[in-house]
C-alpha cells in the first residue's frame, strides 16, 4: 500500500503543479503583453525622438527618467489593490468589500497625480542644478509639459487593471494597451513631424501623444467594466468614489513600501541616467537605448510576477500554504527560464536589438552603438537576477509582505549597488559600463536576500 501510494501522491502533486503552471501562464500572458504594450509606448516615444534628433532623444530621456520614479511610486501604491483584492476573493468576501478597496486606489490615483503635476513645475531648474546640460534640461521640461498630464489616467488605468487581474480578467487591459500603442505611434508621428495637417510640435508633440494614448487606454478599460458580464454587476468604478478610512489605511500600509521599493530600484536606474549626462550626450543616448531593450525584456518576468501576486494572494486569503508554495515557485521557474533566453539574445544579437532605436550603420552614430553594445553585455549578465528579484518581490506581495523587501531593496540598490557603480564609473576607465556593473551588483544582492526571505516564510508555513 505504501509503495503504491507514493506514485499516486507524486502523480497528484505533478498534476497540481501542471495546473498551477497553466493557471499562471493563462493569467500571466495577457499581463505580459499589456506590460509590453505600455512599455512600447515609451520605446515608441524614444524611437520617434531619436529620428527627430539625438538632442531630442537625450532631452526626452532625461524628462522621462525624472518623471518615472514619481509615477512608479504611485503605481506601487495603487498596485497594492491587486494582493488586497485577491486575498478578499480568496477569503470569500463580497462585492461591497471589493468595491470599497477599489475606490481607495482610484482616490489615491487622482490625488497623487495632482501633487506630481505641481512638483514638475520645477523640472528644468532641478535638472540644471544637478549638472545636466542647460539646453537638454530646458527641452526635457518642454517634453514633460506634454507628457505629465497622462499621469492621472495612467494611474486610474493601473488601479482598474489591478481589480481586473485579481478577478483573473486580464484581457481587457491587454486590449486597451494594444490599441493605445497603435494610437501612440500614429499620434507621435503626426504631432512630432506635423503630418495629416497638424503643426510640427517637435519634442512636446511626443509628450502630448503619450498623454492622449494613456487617456484612451484608461477610457477603454473603464468602459469594458460596463460590458464585461462578470465585472458589470460589481460596479467597481461607479461614482461616487467614497473614502473609507480603514480600507485606505490598508492600501497605504501595503502600498507605501511597495511604491518605495519600486522607486528604490527604478530610482537607481534614473540616477544612472542622470549620471550619464555627466559623461556625455553619447552616454545618455547609449544608456537610453540599452535600458529600453532591457526594460522590454523585463516586462515578461514582471508580468509573471504580477500573476504570482494574484495566485499567491488568493491562496493566502484561503489559508492554503501548499497552494501558496506551488503558486510562487511556478512563477519563479517560468521567469528564470525566460531570463536565460533574453540574456542569450542580448549577447548574440545586440546590434539587431539596437537598430530600431538608431541607424547602426551611420558613421555619426558609431560611438553610441559601440557603447550600447557594451551596456547590453552587462544587461545580459543581470537578466537572471533581475527576473528573480521581481518574481520574488511579487510573490511576497501576495503574502502582504512589503516592508522587509523595501529594506532589502534599499540595502541592495543604494547601499551596495549605487556606490559600486559610482566608484567604477567615475574612478576607473570603465565609465558608463562601470555604472551598469554597479546596477547588476545591486540586483544580485536583492535577488539573493528576497529568495532567503521567501524560503524562510515557506519553512514557517507562510504564517497562515
Amino acid at each position: 500500500m505504501g509503495a503504491a501510494a507514493r506514485p499516486a501522491r507524486f502523480a497528484t502533486a505533478s498534476g497540481s503543479l501542471r495546473r498551477e503552471l497553466g493557471s499562471t501562464l493563462a493569467l500571466g500572458w495577457p499581463i505580459i503583453l499589456a506590460n509590453l504594450a505600455i512599455n512600447a509606448m515609451t520605446a515608441t516615444d524614444f524611437m520617434m525622438l531619436g529620428r527627430l534628433s539625438p538632442h531630442a532623444l537625450a532631452a526626452g530621456s532625461l524628462g522621462f527618467f525624472l518623471y518615472q520614479p514619481l509615477f512608479l511610486f504611485g503605481l506601487g501604491v495603487v498596485g497594492a489593490l491587486s494582493p488586497i483584492a485577491a486575498a478578499k476573493l480568496g477569503a470569500g468576501q463580497g462585492k461591497d468589500a471589493l468595491r470599497r478597496a477599489t475606490h481607495q486606489a482610484l482616490i489615491f490615483a487622482v490625488f497623487f497625480a495632482v501633487v506630481v503635476w505641481i512638483a514638475l513645475i520645477g523640472a528644468a531648474p532641478f535638472l540644471v542644478a544637478i549638472g545636466e546640460p542647460r539646453d537638454v534640461a530646458r527641452d526635457a521640461a518642454v517634453y514633460l509639459k506634454g507628457f505629465q498630464w497622462g499621469l492621472a489616467p495612467s494611474l486610474v488605468y493601473y488601479a482598474a487593471r489591478a481589480a481586473f487581474s485579481a478577478l483573473e480578467r486580464p484581457r481587457p487591459a491587454l486590449i486597451a494597451g494594444l490599441l493605445a500603442v497603435a494610437f501612440n505611434a500614429l499620434a507621435n508621428y503626426v504631432l512630432i513631424f506635423g503630418k495629416l495637417g497638424m503643426p510640427a510640435l517637435g519634442i512636446i508633440g511626443s509628450g502630448f501623444a503619450t498623454t492622449l494614448s494613456q487617456t484612451l487606454m484608461c477610457a477603454i478599460l473603464l468602459a469594458s467594466s460596463l460590458v464585461d458580464p462578470r465585472m458589470r454587476p460589481l460596479r467597481l468604478f461607479a461614482l461616487p468614489w467614497r473614502l473609507a478610512g480603514t480600507e485606505f489605511a490598508a492600501l497605504w500600509r501595503l502600498g507605501l513600501p511597495i511604491g518605495a521599493m519600486i522607486v528604490a530600484e527604478v530610482g537607481v536606474f534614473a540616477a544612472a541616467t542622470l549620471a550619464m549626462g555627466l559623461f556625455s550626450t553619447t552616454a545618455i543616448e547609449a544608456h537610453t537605448i540599452a535600458l529600453q531593450i532591457a526594460s522590454l525584456a523585463f516586462m515578461v518576468p514582471l508580468g509573471l510576477g504580477q500573476a504570482a501576486t494574484v495566485r499567491v494572494g488568493r491562496a493566502y486569503g484561503a489559508s492554503d500554504p501548499v497552494a501558496i508554495s506551488r503558486s510562487g515557485w511556478s512563477a519563479f521557474g517560468l521567469t528564470a527560464l525566460f531570463a536565460v533566453f533574453s540574456a542569450a539574445a542580448m549577447i548574440g544579437a545586440p546590434r539587431l536589438l539596437i537598430a530600431p532605436f538608431i541607424d547602426v550603420d551611420a558613421p555619426a552614430n558609431a560611438a553610441t552603438v559601440e557603447l550600447a553594445v557594451a551596456l547590453l553585455r552587462v544587461a545580459a549578465l543581470f537578466q537572471i537576477v533581475d527576473a528573480s528579484q521581481v518574481a520574488l518581490a511579487n510573490m511576497l506581495r501576495g503574502l502582504h509582505d512589503s516592508r522587509a523587501p523595501l529594506i532589502i531593496a534599499l540595502l541592495g540598490y543604494w547601499a551596495i549597488g549605487a556606490p559600486i557603480g559610482a566608484a567604477l564609473g567615475f574612478a576607473t576607465p570603465l565609465g558608463p559600463v562601470g555604472v551598469w556593473i554597479g546596477l547588476a551588483t545591486g540586483l544580485a544582492v536583492v535577488a539573493v536576500l528576497l529568495l532567503l526571505r521567501w524560503v524562510g516564510k515557506e519553512r514557517r508555513g507562510f504564517a497562515v
